[in-house]
């Protein structure tokens, strides 16, 4: 299939667009080993600046539940700042199917950075593997770990948001679920980027953009066979597929960003209203002129500039730090 480039991308983002692949999620492995290759390309043209971004980065391993293995999480902190400081907890996207502690590093220090907040990138099993819950506990457990381990980190356990691109959109919207339900930890905000939250696949974007890059209708199919381990589900989780949930109330205030021409536009767009029907203080912002995941793949084009500044302001003022 030849992706199409739509009329009205952003002109900052048409060569990026036109060079996305077109990956087959219905291939695992061989999706997984292309997204490699496109991150060491992406990082081998931003340069070499991670050193010089004056972080400290820790990768660990926090212990799992019973039964499961240990869970990769990279720890990102900016030396220097008062203790105790708070924490993102941040959800890699790659459809459930790809993605690791790479996929999302740029973002994470970037925010980390900026921000003083502890970054927890959380390196969650993949699916078809390991399906649903295995990425939904490995997130929730990570949550639980950053909590019981506040004072080793310099965490304030009063201001822990999550956050996630994609896939991790979806994990962000079941970890606050979870924690809402199970009477866990507080939760001060939740983060969705380009999210993916219903499993129908039924809405108007859905079936408008089957060869959109970054992300289309077809892959989208092959993603939920993955992760509900079956293409006809008799029911869903709403920890699986946040959607669903008929109970939208007495979430963490949130924030959803969405983009034009994605096939999850219209799904994002719509749990966003039916959080703030349900009374949960919502931000909505819609970047028109980009596709999903615009904003890893032309990290420096104005328009995804623009909405990592965002990201990294809402984040400080939820949390009461300062942008620098």
């Amino acid at each position: 299939m030849t992706l199409i480039v739509p009329e009205g991308i952003d002109p900052e983002l048409a060569r990026a667009a036109a060079l996305q692949p077109d990956l087959d999620y219905g291939e695992p492995q061989a999706a997984r080993a292309a997204l490699a290759r496109a991150y060491r390309i992406s990082k081998a043209m931003r340069g070499g600046t991670d050193a010089q971004d004056g972080l400290l980065v820790d990768d660990r391993t926090v212990p799992a539940r019973s039964g499961a293995p240990d869970i990769p999480v990279r720890i990102y902190v900016r030396p220097g700042d008062a203790e105790p400081r708070p924490a993102l907890l941040f959800f890699h996207g790659g459809g459930f199917v790809t993605g690791n502690l790479d996929t999302e590093d740029a973002r994470c220090r970037e925010i980390a950075r900026r921000t003083g907040l502890v970054v927890v990138s959380v390196d969650y099993r993949l699916a078809p593997e390991h399906p649903f819950p295995c990425a939904f506990e490995d997130c929730y457990d990570a949550l639980l770990w950053t909590v019981a381990n506040a004072s080793e980190l310099g965490v304030d356990t009063e201001r822990i948001a999550v956050g996630g691109t994609s896939a991790g959109g979806a994990l962000t919207a079941a970890v606050s679920m979870a924690a809402r339900d199970l009477d866990g930890p507080p939760i001060v905000h939740q983060m969705m980027l380009y999210p993916v939250v219903d499993h129908t696949m039924t809405t108007g974007s859905m079936k408008e953009f089957s060869a959109t890059p970054g992300w289309h209708q077809r892959n989208n199919v092959h993603m939920w066979r993955h992760y509900l381990g079956t293409e006809t589900p008799d029911a869903v989780s709403p920890y699986a597929a946040p959607g669903v949930a008929e109970d939208l109330s007495g979430l963490p205030p949130a924030y959803l960003m969405t983009a034009e021409f994605d096939p999850l536009r219209d799904e994002g767009l719509d749990y966003a209203r039916r959080m703030l029907a349900a009374g949960v203080s919502v931000e909505i912002h819609h970047f028109p002129g980009t596709f999903h995941g615009f904003d890893a793949a032309a990290p420096r084009a104005t328009v995804a500039r623009r909405a990592l500044d965002e990201q990294c302001a809402v984040l400080a003022h939820v949390t009461g730090m300062r942008v620098s």
